[in-house]
C-alpha cells in the first residue's frame, strides 16, 4: 500500500503541474489546485470523498477540505512521507462497467464504482481487467432467464454488460477459437455466490452448446449440483449454502464443441463438521434432509426421528434454515440420483449408511476406569447401527473400546479411556462419511462419463477463498494455501497479458514490479517448511502439537520476515499472506493431518453383511497408496495401519498425510490450470447480515485485498492503464483540435495534437492500433475538453442572451406605443359615454315616473276584477256540487238493486244444478252395473272393438273441426283487420266532421257571446248612456291590456318551448353520437380481441406446422440412415445446433426409377398424413358413439327383455293377428319401396352423365315422382299411426279385464299361429316401433297445434295493444291543434307502413332463403344419385384392377364441366417436368427474363389437363411430387433467400390458381368469362389446397429464419454502435474488456448496410411476384427483427443508455421510416413494431427528475414494460459532464406509479417471435391460354391444349 501512495503523491504532482502549465502557459510550478476533489481515509466508510477549499503549495503540511455534508476538515499529512490523498474520478467515468477504464487506479475508486453501480445502478457484475467481480446481492434477480443466455451467446465481451454468461461465453468460444482448454476459477468467501456462480456458467454452457448424443448429458451435468450440494454444503455462520469442499468441474467437449461428459475432482472434504458444529451452524444438509423425511415409510426402517435428538446434528442448536424445506429437498436430491443412473436400491443403501453414521453418534461410552471405557449393554442406537450396516454388535462393542498393538514379536488388545473411545468412533464417523463422499463424486463421474473421443474441455473451479476466523485451525490452513498458489498464478496470467499486449503493439516495455508471493509458498511447502516439519512431527512415536510449534520457532522465527510468533502464546504461529496475517493456533494439527483410524473397526465393517459397505471399503489398500495419488479427494481419510511383514517394503507408503495428500492434489490442480487458459471470478459478500444490496464498505475492500482485484489495479496502474484506439481518441477529443490540425490520416492527427496538449511524452505511448496513457492523463484530457466545451457553452449562452434581450426591448417598445394609443382611445371613448348617460337619464326618470302611476292605477282596478271573479266562482262550484250529490245517489240505488236481484237468482240456479246431479248419478250407477255384467262377456269386448273404431273416426274428424276451427278463427283474424281498417277510416271521417262541428260551435257561441252582449248594453242604456260608455271604455282597455299580456306570455313560453326543443335535440343528438361512438369502442374492442384471438390461433398452428416438419426431416434422416447399412453414423458427426434443412440430395444424382419410387413414397407420406389425420378423428367419434350407443342398446334390451315378458303373458291371440297383419303390410310397403328405388337408379343409369342432374331430365323427373310418392306414403302412414296409437290405448284399458279372463286355451292357439318366439319378438318389436312413431308424430302435431295457439294469440295480444295505441293516439290528435293534428297522424301513418313494409321484406327474405337451402339439397340428391350410379359402374371392375389402384389420399368428388385450354405430358414425363421445372431451376434467370410465377402457372395448366381427362392417379401424384420436390429443393438450398423468395411466391401464386379456378362462387367473381371456362371441373382440390398453405407458411418461415441470419449481424453495429451522425455521441474510456475481444473486427455495418440489405429483399420479392399483402406481412417481421434485437441489446449495454446514443437511434429509426414510406409500406403495421426502441430512445432523451417528468415517461413508454424502464433508468450514463445521472429516488418514483401496470415482467424482447402469416385471396388477370413456355426450361415434351 506505500507503493500505492507514493503513486498517487506522483500523479498529485504531475496533475498539477500539466494543469498550472496548460493555464498560465509557463512552468514555474505549482500556483492552484483550489476545487479538486480527493479521496481520504475514513473508520467508517473506510473512504469519504472531500474537496479542497484552499489551494496546496509545496511544504504545506496539511489539507483544508470540505466533505459532502458540508462540514469542514483539517487534513494532516504525513511529515515523513508527504503523501498527499488519492484523486477522485470525474463523474462520468464513475459507474464504468471496467475498473481498468477509470482514470485515476485505486483502492478508493474502485470501492466506489463498485457501490454506486451496486446500490445506485442494482447491477451486481463488473469488469476489472480479466477479472469479473460479482457481488451477492441475497436477492433473486430475473437476469439468468433462457432470453439472457441467448442475448449473450455469440457476443464479443467488451460490446455487453458485465456479466457471468459473458465469461462463460468468452471461454466458450475461445476454445472453438484457439483449440486449447479453458478454465473458470470462481473464488471468495463462504456465502459470497461461489457455487451460484458456477451453477450459472455450467447452465450457460449446457443451454449453448447442446448435447451431442440423446442421453441429455447437460442434464447429467446440471443435476450433479444438487447432490453434491446436499452431501458437501452445510450452513455456516456466514451463508445458509456453503461449500464445504473444493471441487473442478471438466465439461467436456467434442470437436464440434457440444457437451459429450463431465468429470468432478473434489478437494478438501470438511470431514470434521461431521462430528462437530459451532453455534448456528449445521451438518451437511444430507442428515436433516433424511430425519425431515423420517416419517416416509420407506424410511421407517432407518429408525430416524427429528434432528434434535442426534447429537451430529444438534450441536450447531440450528437444525432449521429459513425458507427451505428440507423435505422437498430430498426429494430433489433422490430425483438427480434416479437421473445420474443410481437406483433405488443403492440410495436406500446411501441413506441406511448416512443414518448408521447418526445412530453411531448418539452411543455413549463410559468410564470404565481410569485407562478403560465401557459400552453400556443393548444400546438402543449401536444396535440400529449394526442392523444399518450389517455387523456383529459384539465386535463392535469391542473394537470401540479396545485397539490391537502389534509389535515386531507379539500382538496384544490395549483398552482406551473414554476420550479416546469416543474420538475413536468419530474418527470411524468421519471415515465412513469421507469413503461415502467419495464413492457418491466416483458414480456420479461414471454417469457423466462417455465413450465420445473428447476434444476438448472447460474447467470450472468452485475454490473456498481466503478465510480468517477467531481461532483458525488445519482447514484455513489448507484453504489459504491453496489461495496463495491460485493468488501467484493469477499475478504471473495478469503480468503475462500486459506483456503481450505491449509487445502487440510495440510500444517500449519497461519491467513492470508486481506483489510475488512464493516466499510465502516457500515457507509452507519448501523443504523444511510448515507442511515439511509438520509431518515429520507426525512420524514421530512421541509427536506433538508443542513440539511441532517449537520446531517452527526454531526453524523460521529468525529466517523469514513472514513468519512471526504470537507474544501472548506458544502454541500458535502467524503466517502473513498476500492478503492478510493469519494466526494458526497448532491444537489440532497433527491429529487432523495424521487423520487415524482403528484397523479392527475397518476390518468389522469389511466384513459386512451389507454390499455397498463392502464395495466403499474394497478399494482400501488402493487408496492408501502414494503411487495413486487421489482424483480429487483432497479429504480422503488415510489408515494408520500397520501393514503384514509380507509387505514391509510399504511401510512408509501408509504414513502418506492429508497435508501431503493435499499438496499433490493442489499441485495436479496447479497444472491443469497452468495448461489451460484461465478466467476469473471473483465473488463479494457485500454484507454479514445477508440484507438484498446491502453495501459494507469495510467487508468489500477487505475481500477486495485478499481476491487480489486491487493486485490487478496496481499492476495495470504501473504501466499505461487507459488505452484509446485512434478512432475513438480522434472522436472522442475532435473539440480539441483546430481544423487546420485534422488531417486525412487519423493517426497522425492524433500523434499532432498529443504532442500540443501534454508535454512530458513519457505520460502516453504510441502504439500500432491504439494510444497508451498515463494513470491520470485521460481525466486531465477530460478537463481540457469539458473546459473547452464550457467556454462554447459560455459563448453560445451569450449570444443567445443578447438575442433574447434585444427581442425583449422591441416588444417592450412596441407594447408601449400600442397602450399609449389604446389609452386615449379610451378616455374619448369615456367622455361620449358620460354624455350619452346623462341625457339618458333624464329619459328614464321621464318614463319612470309615469311607468309607476300607470302601475298603481292597474293594481287598483286588477284587485276589484279579483274580487268579482272569486265571488262568481263560488256561487258556481256550490251549484255544482249539489247536481253532483243527488246524481251519485241515484247510481248507487241502481247498483245496489241489481245486486240483490243477481244474488236471489244464483241461489236458484244452484239448487236445480244441485238436483239435476242427484238423479244423473243414481241413473249412472245403475248403467255401471249393467256395464260391469255385459263386460265379462267375449261379445261385449268384440262391440267394443268395434266402438273403438268408431271413435278413432271420431278422433279423426275432431281433428278436422278443430282445423276449420283454426281457419276460421284465421279468417276471423282477417275480418278483424279488415273491420279495423274500414272502422279507422270511419273515424277519420268522424273526425273530419267533429272538426268542421267544433268550428260551427265556435262561431256560434262567439255570435252568442256577442248577442249576450248587446242585449246587456240595451238593458243598460235604459238606466245611463253615460255610464255604458265608460263601462265599455274601461272594458275594452281591460280586453286589450290582457291580450297584450297573454301575447306576450305566449311569446314567451313559444321562445321556452323552442329552446327545450333546441336542449332536448341537442341532448338526443349528444346521447346518439355517445351511444354510436361507446359502440364504435365497443366493437372496435371486440374486432381487436378476436384479431387476438385469431393471431394467437394462427400462431399456435403455425408452429403446429414448423413442428410438423422437423419431425418429418428428422423421419427422413432417420430412413437414410436406415437405407445405408455400411454406413453407421455416430453421434458425434453432427451437432444438435446445425441447421434444419441440411440436405443430401438424392433425388438429382439416382436413376428415374428410383425417383419414381421415391416420389411414390414421398405421395403416399403426404396422403397418408391427411388421411390419418382424418381417419383418426372420425374413428374416435364413431369408437364413442358406438360405445354410447351399445351402452344405451343394452339398457333397453334389459328393460325391454323384463317388461315383453310380462307383456306377452297378458297379450290376446287376436292383438298378435293384428299386429302381425300390419307387420306383413309394412314388409310389402317396404317391397314397394325397394322396387321403386331400383326402377329410379336402373332409369338414372341409362342417361346419359351429362344431364343427370339437370331439370327435365328423366332422372329429375323421376326425383320429383319418388318424393311425390314419398309424401303420399308418408300422409298414409301418419294415418296408420294413429289408428295404432289408439289401439295401444284400448289395449291398455284393457289390461284390468285380462286379468279375470281364464280363457288359457285360446291364448295358446293364438300364439301357435306365429312360427316361433323370434317371430312374436320381431312382431312386438315392430308394434313398439310403430307405437313410439305414432307418439311421436301426435307430440309434433300438438306441439305444432299450441304453437300456432300462441301465435294467434300472440297476434290478437298485438291487434289489441294496436287498437289501444290507435284509441290513445286519437285522444291525444283530439287535444292537438289543426295543424299538429295533421302533422301527427301523418307521422303515425308513416311509422306504420315502415313497420309493416319492414316485416315484408323480412318474410320475403325467409322465403328466399328456404328457397335456396330447397334448391341446394335437391342439387345434393341428383348429386348423390348421380354418385351411386358411378359407384355401382366401379363395381364392376375386375380384383386385379382393384389392386393395382392405389390408396386415395384426399376425397376428390368430380363435376361434369367441360372446357379448354391446358399443357398435356405424359405420365412416364412427370418426374422430368418436376426435375425441369423446380429441382434443376435457377430462381435468378426466370425471375429476370420470364413473367413472376410462371412456374406455377405451368403446373397449374398440367394439373388442368390431368382434369379434364379425368385421372385422378394423375393429379394425385402430380401435386404430391410438386410438394415434395418443393421441400426438397429448400432443403438442399435453404439458406439461400433468393431461391426461398422464389418458391415462396410461386407457392402462393399455384395456391391462388386453384382457389381462383376452383369453381367456388366467391372465388369466381374476380374472373373474366373465358377464365370461368377454365375451372376445374372433375375434382375438388379443397384438401389440397390446405396442404399446398402449410407449405407456403413453412416456406415463409424458412424465408423469416434467412433474412433473421442476414440481418443479424448488422442490427447491432449499424443501429447503436455506428455514428451516423457525426460527433454526437462521443465515446467514453471502455477499459480492458473492448480491448481484448475473442474475435476480431469483421468490418463495421452501418445504417445504410441495412437498408441496401432491405432493398435488395424487396427487390427481390418484387422480381419474383410476391404478392403485395405477404410483402407487407414480411416487411413487418424484418422491423420487429431490428425493433427487437436492439432493444435487447440496448437493455443489455451500459455504454449505449446515454442522451447522445437517443438522438442516434431516432434518428436511425427516421431512416427505416423515410424508407417505409419511399417503398409505400406505412400501412404494414412495420412501423409500430418499433414502438418499444422509439420510446426507449425518447426515454433516454427526456428529462429526469421532478414528478411531472415521471408522469410524463408513465404515460409515453406504453410500450415498454416496468422492468424495461426500469433498466434504462438504471443503466443511463452520462458522457459529457453537462449531463446528470438518473436519481435512485426517481426511479422509485416510476416503480411506484407502474406497479399498477398489467404488462409481462420479462425484460427482453423474443427475437424469435414471428408473427402469423396469411395469404389473403389475389386473383390473376392473366390469361392461360397466352402464357408461352419459354425453351430454356426445357419443357418441349408438353403440348399445349
Amino acid at each position: 500500500m506505500i507503493q500505492l501512495y507514493h503513486v498517487s503523491q506522483e500523479r498529485w504532482l504531475t496533475a498539477a503541474s500539466e494543469l498550472d502549465s496548460t493555464v498560465s502557459g509557463n512552468n514555474t510550478g505549482l500556483k492552484s489546485f483550489k476545487s479538486a476533489r480527493v479521496w481520504i481515509p475514513d473508520v467508517e466508510e473506510v473512504w469519504k470523498s472531500a474537496e479542497l477549499t484552499k489551494d496546496y503549495k509545496n511544504g504545506d503540511a496539511s489539507l483544508q477540505l470540505m466533505l459532502e455534508d458540508g462540514s469542514n476538515l483539517e487534513h494532516k499529512l504525513d511529515p515523513k512521507t508527504k503523501n498527499l490523498p488519492y484523486l477522485r474520478n470525474p463523474d462520468i467515468l464513475v459507474g464504468e462497467n471496467d475498473l481498468t477504464a477509470l482514470s485515476y487506479l485505486h483502492e478508493p475508486a474502485v470501492l466506489h464504482n463498485l457501490k454506486v453501480r451496486f446500490i445506485d445502478s442494482k447491477l451486481i457484475y463488473t469488469y476489472c481487467g480479466i477479472v469479473l467481480v460479482a457481488i451477492n446481492p441475497y436477492e433473486t434477480l430475473p437476469i439468468y432467464g433462457t432470453d439472457i443466455i441467448n442475448a449473450y451467446s455469440g457476443q464479443n465481451m467488451g460490446d455487453m454488460d458485465p456479466h457471468i454468461f459473458a465469461v462463460a461465453e468468452e471461454a466458450y468460444k475461445q476454445m472453438a477459437r484457439d483449440e486449447r482448454n479453458q478454465s473458470i476459477i470462481v473464488s471468495g468467501e463462504s456465502g459470497a455466490g461461489k457455487t451460484v456462480s458456477a451453477k450459472y456458467a455450467m447452465r450457460y454452457f449446457a443451454t449453448v452448446s447442446g448435447s451431442a448424443s440423446e442421453a441429455n448429458v447437460e442434464e447429467k451435468v446440471l443435476a450433479s449440483n444438487p447432490i453434491m450440494e446436499a452431501i458437501g454444503n452445510a450452513k455456516t455462520t456466514r451463508n445458509d449454502n456453503s461449500s464445504r469442499f473444493g471441487k473442478y468441474i471438466e465439461i467436456g467437449f467434442d470437436n464440434r464443441y457440444r457437451i459429450i461428459g463431465a468429470n468432478m475432482r473434489t478437494y478438501l472434504l470438511e470431514k470434521s463438521r461431521v462430528v462437530f458444529q459451532a453455534d448456528e451452524e449445521r451438518n451437511y444438509h444430507i442428515f436433516y434432509q433424511l430425519c425431515a423425511s423420517s416419517h416416509l415409510p420407506e424410511f421407517k426402517k432407518l429408525k430416524l426421528s427429528n434432528a434434535n435428538n442426534f447429537v451430529y446434528t444438534w450441536q450447531g442448536r440450528s437444525p432449521v434454515i429459513e425458507g427451505v424445506d428440507d423435505t422437498k429437498e430430498l426429494c430433489t436430491t433422490r430425483h438427480a440420483f434416479s437421473l445420474l443412473g443410481i437406483n433405488e436400491s443403492y440410495q436406500m443403501g446411501l441413506f441406511e449408511v448416512l443414518a448408521a453414521i447418526l445412530h453411531l453418534g448418539n452411543v455413549e461410552i463410559k468410564d470404565k476406569d481410569s485407562d478403560s471405557s465401557i459400552i453400556p449393554s443393548n444400546n438402543n442406537h449401536l444396535t440400529a447401527f449394526c442392523e444399518l450396516v450389517g455387523v456383529t454388535y459384539e465386535d463392535m462393542t469391542q473394537w470401540l473400546c479396545h485397539r490391537k498393538l502389534k509389535t515386531a514379536t507379539e500382538t496384544y488388545v490395549k483398552t482406551l479411556p473414554r476420550l479416546q473411545a469416543t474420538n475413536a468412533r468419530d474418527a470411524l464417523a468421519k471415515h465412513i462419511y469421507a469413503k461415502l463422499f467419495n464413492w457418491i463424486v466416483e458414480h456420479v463421474n461414471k454417469a457423466l462419463i462417455t465413450n465420445i473421443k473428447q476434444h476438448s474441455f472447460i474447467g470450472v473451479l468452485d475454490i473456498y477463498g481466503f478465510e480468517t476466523f477467531e481461532i483458525n485451525s488445519f482447514e484455513q490452513f489448507c484453504i489459504n494455501y491453496a489461495n496463495e498458489k491460485l493468488q501467484q498464478q493469477f499475478n504471473m496470467h495478469v503480468f503475462k497479458l500486459e506483456q503481450e499486449e505491449y509487445m502487440k503493439e510495440q510500444i517500449p516495455w519497461t519491467l513492470i514490479d508486481f506483489y510475488d508471493n512464493q516466499p510465502c509458498i516457500n515457507l509452507i511447502e519448501a523443504k523444511m517448511g510448515v507442511l515439511d516439519l509438520l509431518d515429520e512431527e507426525c512420524r514421530m512415536p512421541k509427536g506433538s502439537d508443542d513440539s511441532w510449534a517449537q520446531k517452527l520457532y526454531n526453524t523460521h522465527l529468525k529466517t523469514c520476515s513472514l513468519f512471526e510468533k504470537p507474544r501472548m502464546s506458544n502454541r500458535a504461529f502467524i503466517i502473513q499472506h498476500f492478503a492478510d496475517k493469519v494466526e494458526y493456533q497448532c491444537e489440532g494439527f497433527l491429529a487432523k493431518n495424521k487423520d487415524t483410524v482403528n484397523e479392527e473397526q475397518i476390518k468389522v465393517l469389511k466384513a459386512s453383511k451389507f454390499d455397498l459397505l463392502v464395495e466403499l471399503f474394497k478399494d482400501e489398500e488402493k487408496a492408501t497408496s502414494p503411487m495413486a495419488p487421489p482424483a480429487g479427494a483432497g479429504g480422503r481419510t488415510r489408515l494408520s495401519i500397520k501393514p503384514d511383514k509380507s509387505r514391509d517394503t510399504s511401510s512408509k507408503e501408509h504414513k502418506k498425510t492429508v497435508g501431503c495428500q493435499f499438496r499433490n492434489s493442489l499441485q495436479m490442480l496447479m497444472d491443469t490450470l497452468n495448461a489451460t487458459t484461465p478466467h476469473y471470478v471473483r465473488c463479494i459478500k457485500p454484507n454479514d447480515f445477508k440484507q438484498a444490496f446491502s453495501f459494507d464498505p469495510k467487508r468489500a475492500v477487505q475481500q477486495l485485498r485478499a481476491c487480489g482485484v486491487l493486485e490487478t489495479i496496481r499492476i495495470s496502474a504501473a504501466g499505461f492503464p487507459s488505452r484509446w484506439t485512434y478512432q475513438e481518441f480522434f472522436s472522442r477529443y475532435r473539440v480539441l483540435m483546430k481544423q487546420k490540425d485534422v488531417l486525412p490520416d487519423k493517426k497522425l492527427t492524433c500523434r499532432n495534437v498529443l504532442e500540443k496538449l501534454v508535454q512530458d511524452q513519457d505520460k502516453y505511448q504510441f502504439g500500432k492500433t491504439k494510444i497508451f496513457f498515463r494513470a491520470g492523463q485521460v481525466a486531465y484530457l477530460e478537463k481540457l475538453r469539458a473546459d473547452k466545451l464550457r467556454a462554447a457553452c459560455i459563448r453560445i449562452q451569450k449570444t443567445i442572451r443578447c438575442w433574447l434581450a434585444r427581442k425583449n426591448y422591441l416588444r417592450m417598445r412596441n407594447a408601449a406605443i400600442t397602450i399609449q394609443r389604446f389609452t386615449r382611445g379610451y378616455q374619448a371613448r369615456c367622455l361620449a359615454k358620460f354624455m350619452r348617460r346623462t341625457q339618458a337619464a333624464t329619459l328614464i326618470q321621464k318614463y319612470q315616473r309615469m311607468y309607476v302611476a300607470r302601475k298603481r292605477y292597474r293594481q287598483k282596478q286588477a284587485a276589484a276584477l279579483a274580487i268579482q271573479t272569486i265571488l262568481r266562482a263560488y256561487m258556481a262550484r256550490q251549484k255544482y256540487q249539489a247536481l253532483l250529490r243527488e246524481s251519485k245517489v241515484v247510481i248507487i240505488q241502481k247498483h245496489a238493486r241489481g245486486l240483490l236481484a243477481r244474488r236471489w237468482y244464483k241461489r236458484c240456479l244452484h239448487s236445480i244444478v244441485y238436483l239435476q246431479c242427484c238423479i244423473r248419478r243414481m241413473r249412472a250407477r245403475r248403467e255401471l252395473k249393467k256395464l260391469k255384467i255385459e263386460a265379462r262377456s267375449v261379445e261385449h269386448f268384440k262391440k267394443l272393438n268395434k266402438g273403438m273404431e268408431n271413435k278413432i273416426m271420431q278422433l279423426q274428424r275432431r281433428i278436422d273441426e278443430q282445423t276449420k276451427e283454426n281457419r276460421t278463427v284465421n279468417e276471423k283474424l282477417v275480418s278483424l283487420e279488415s273491420s279495423y281498417t274500414t272502422e279507422s277510416e270511419r273515424l277519420r271521417g268522424e273526425l273530419g266532421r267533429l272538426r268542421g262541428v267544433e268550428d260551427d260551435a265556435k262561431n256560434k257561441g262567439n255570435q252568442l257571446t256577442s248577442l249576450l252582449e248587446e242585449l246587456e248594453k240595451l238593458k243598460k242604456e235604459l238606466s245611463t248612456t253615460q255610464q255604458e260608455k265608460k263601462t265599455i271604455e274601461d272594458w275594452a282597455q281591460t280586453y286589450r291590456t290582457e291580450m297584450e299580456k297573454m301575447v306576450s306570455e305566449l311569446k314567451h313560453q313559444n321562445v321556452s318551448l323552442k329552446k327545450e326543443k333546441d336542449d332536448l335535440n341537442r341532448l338526443i343528438q349528444e346521447q346518439s353520437q355517445q351511444m354510436t361512438e361507446k359502440m364504435a369502442r365497443t366493437i372496435a374492442a371486440e374486432t381487436q380481441q378476436l384479431e387476438k384471438d385469431l393471431n394467437e390461433e394462427r400462431s399456435r398452428y403455425q408452429n403446429l406446422l414448423t413442428e410438423h416438419r422437423r419431425l418429418e426431416e428428422k423421419h427422413d434422416d432417420l430412413k437414410e440412415h436406415i437405407s445405408k447399412p455400411g454406413h453407421r453414423r455416430t453421434d458425434s458427426t453432427h451437432s444438435s445446433n446445425e441447421s434444419e434443412y441440411t440436405y443430401n440430395s438424392e433425388f438429382a444424382e439416382s436413376e428415374e426409377g428410383s425417383r419414381a419410387a421415391e416420389d411414390l413414397t414421398r405421395g403416399m407420406d403426404t396422403s397418408l398424413t391427411l388421411k390419418l389425420q382424418k381417419r383418426l378423428t372420425e374413428l374416435e367419434q364413431e369408437k364413442q358413439s358406438l360405445r354410447n350407443e351399445l351402452e344405451n342398446k343394452e339398457e333397453q334390451f334389459q328393460r325391454a327383455r323384463a317388461r315383453d315378458e310380462t307383456e306377452f303373458k297378458k297379450a290376446r291371440g287376436a292383438e298378435l293377428e293384428y299386429e302381425s297383419l300390419k307387420r306383413q303390410e309394412l314388409e310389402s310397403e317396404n317391397k314397394k319401396l325397394k322396387h321403386n328405388l331400383a326402377e329410379m337408379r336402373k332409369s338414372l343409369l341409362c342417361d346419359a352423365a351429362a344431364s343427370a342432374g339437370a331439370p327435365g331430365s328423366p332422372a329429375y323427373k323421376v326425383l320429383l315422382d319418388q318424393l311425390n310418392s314419398s309424401c303420399e306414403e308418408l300422409e298414409v302412414r301418419k294415418e296408420e299411426v294413429l289408428i295404432l296409437r289408439s289401439q295401444l290405448v284400448s289395449q291398455k284399458e284393457a289390461v284390468q279385464h285380462k286379468e279375470t279372463m281364464t280363457e288359457v286355451a285360446v291364448h295358446v292357439e293364438d300364439v301357435s299361429k306365429l312360427k316361433d318366439a323370434d317371430e312374436l319378438k320381431q312382431a312386438y318389436i315392430g308394434l313398439k316401433d310403430t307405437n313410439r312413431l305414432l307418439e311421436h308424430q301426435l307430440q309434433t302435431q300438438r306441439r305444432s297445434y299450441d304453437s300456432e295457439v300462441e301465435s294467434m294469440r300472440g297476434e290478437l295480444q298485438n291487434v289489441k295493444e294496436e287498437n289501444n295505441r290507435q284509441q290513445q293516439l286519437l285522444a291525444q290528435n283530439l287535444q292537438l291543434p289543426p295543424e299538429a293534428r295533421i302533422e301527427a297522424s301523418l307521422q303515425h301513418e308513416i311509422t306504420r307502413l315502415t313497420n309493416e313494409n319492414l316485416d315484408l321484406m323480412e318474410q320475403l327474405e325467409k322465403q328466399d332463403r328456404n328457397i335456396r337451402k330447397l334448391k341446394k339439397q335437391l342439387k345434393v340428391y341428383s348429386k348423390r344419385i348421380g354418385e351411386m350410379g358411378a359407384g355401382q359402374a366401379e363395381g364392376q371392375t375386375s380384383p386385379g384392377q382393384m389392386v393395382d389402384e392405389p390408396i386415395h389420399p384426399v376425397n376428390i368428388p368430380r363435376r361434369e364441366k367441360d372446357f379448354q385450354g391446358m399443357l398435356e405430358y405424359k405420365k412416364e414425363d412427370e418426374l422430368k417436368l418436376v426435375k425441369n421445372l423446380i429441382i434443376e431451376l435457377k430462381p435468378r434467370g426466370v425471375a429476370v427474363n420470364l413473367i413472376p410465377g410462371l412456374p406455377a402457372y405451368i403446373l397449374f395448366m398440367c394439373l388442368r389437363h390431368a382434369d379434364y381427362v379425368n385421372d385422378d392417379q394423375k393429379v394425385r401424384t402430380l401435386l404430391t411430387s410438386t410438394i415434395n420436390s418443393i421441400k426438397k429443393i429448400l432443403k438442399k438450398r435453404g439458406d439461400d433467400f433468393e431461391t426461398v423468395s422464389f418458391w415462396l411466391a410461386n407457392t402462393c401464386r399455384f395456391l391462388h390458381c386453384l382457389k381462383q379456378y376452383s369453381g367456388e362462387e366467391p372465388f369466381m367473381t374476380h374472373n373474366t368469362s373465358r377464365q370461368n371456362e377454365h375451372c376445374l371441373s372433375n375434382f375438388d382440390l379443397t384438401e389440397y389446397r390446405q396442404v399446398i398453405s402449410d407449405l407456403a407458411i413453412q416456406i415463409y418461415q424458412q424465408l423469416i429464419k434467412c433474412m433473421e441470419n442476414i440481418l443479424q449481424p448488422m442490427i447491432v453495429s449499424a443501429m447503436l454502435e455506428h455514428e451516423t451522425i457525426q460527433g454526437v455521441s462521443g465515446v467514453k474510456p471502455t477499459g480492458l474488456r473492448k480491448r481484448t475481444s475473442s474475435i476480431a473486427d469483421e468490418g463495421t455495418y452501418t445504417l445504410d448496410s441495412i437498408l441496401r440489405q432491405l432493398n435488395a429483399f424487396h427487390s427481390t420479392m418484387c422480381q419474383h411476384g410476391t404478392d403485395p399483402e405477404l410483402i407487407k406481412q414480411v416487411v413487418k417481421q424484418q422491423f420487429y427483427i431490428i425493433g427487437a434485437v436492439t432493444l435487447n441489446n440496448l437493455l443489455l449495454r451500459k455504454d449505449m443508455c446515454s442522451w447522445s446514443k437517443g438522438m442516434q437511434i431516432r434518428y436511425n429509426v427516421s431512416q427505416l421510416e423515410e424508407w417505409l414510406r419511399d417503398k409505400g409500406l406505412m400501412v404494414c403495421g412495420a412501423k409500430e413494431t418499433l414502438e418499444p426502441l422509439i420510446q426507449a430512445a425518447q426515454l433516454l432523451q427526456v428529462k429526469k427528475k421532478t414528478d411531472e417528468d415521471a408522469e410524463a415517461i408513465c404515460s409515453m413508454c406504453s410500450a415498454l414494460t416496468t422492468a424495461q424502464i426500469v433498466k434504462v433508468l438504471n443503466l443511463y450514463t452520462p458522457v459529457n459532464e453537462f449531463e446528470e445521472r438518473v436519481s435512485v429516488a426517481f426511479i422509485r418514483t416510476i416503480q411506484t406509479r407502474l406497479r399498477d401496470r398489467c404488462v409481462s415482467p420479462q425484460l427482453l424482447m423474443d427475437t424469435k417471435m414471428i408473427y402469423p402469416i396469411t395469404f389473403p385471396f389475389s386473383p390473376s388477370s392473366l390469361a392461360l391460354e397466352t402464357i408461352q413456355i419459354p425453351g430454356s426450361l426445357n419443357l418441349g415434351f408438353l403440348t399445349r391444349v
